[in-house]
């Protein structure tokens, strides 16, 4: 894993066995940031665990174990229960041209993941907090928004 940063951008490589969102969890923390924009992520990856949430509030899901295409992988970054949570929602292919998406639970690297992040900071006087919370009888996590020094937009 390698990582540069620059302003508010931050640009991530994950290397062969490394898991997306634990990946981007542990380098948030390492930051010291717990809210941003996951905007682009393309690159190969296996063992892909991807759903989408039913009209009951729970997650239906899909293993993919074989090796496919990362095509697109978009979401954000909140804090949840003090910690930094990844929401990623992904576009894959695999070796037929066979496009499968959705909710990305986990992926590992297979070859390799280049991941753009956006870091959305809070300098004490102006800025937004991403957090997540619980909610009963669902799997869904709500994003949430707090407003530090100034009114809501």
């Amino acid at each position: 894993m390698e990582r540069g940063v620059w302003d508010q951008d931050m640009i991530i490589r994950l290397d062969p066995d490394e898991e997306i969102h634990a990946s981007i969890q542990n380098i948030m923390a390492e930051i010291g940031y717990h809210s941003g924009a996951i905007t682009s992520g393309i690159g190969r990856v296996r063992n892909v665990d991807i759903g989408y949430l039913a009209d009951d509030g729970i997650y239906q899901r899909k293993f993919i174990q074989e090796s496919v295409e990362l095509l697109s992988l978009q979401g954000n970054i909140a804090e949840l229960d003090g910690e930094p949570f990844t929401h990623i929602h992904v576009v894959v292919s695999d070796d037929d041209h066979v496009v499968h998406g959705g909710h990305l639970f986990s992926a590992v690297v297979e070859v390799t993941a280049e991941i753009h992040v956006r870091l959305i900071p809070i300098n004490g006087e102006l800025g937004i907090s991403l957090t997540r919370c619980h909610l009963e009888g669902s799997d869904f996590k709500p994003l949430n928004f707090t407003h530090v020094g100034r009114e809501e937009a």
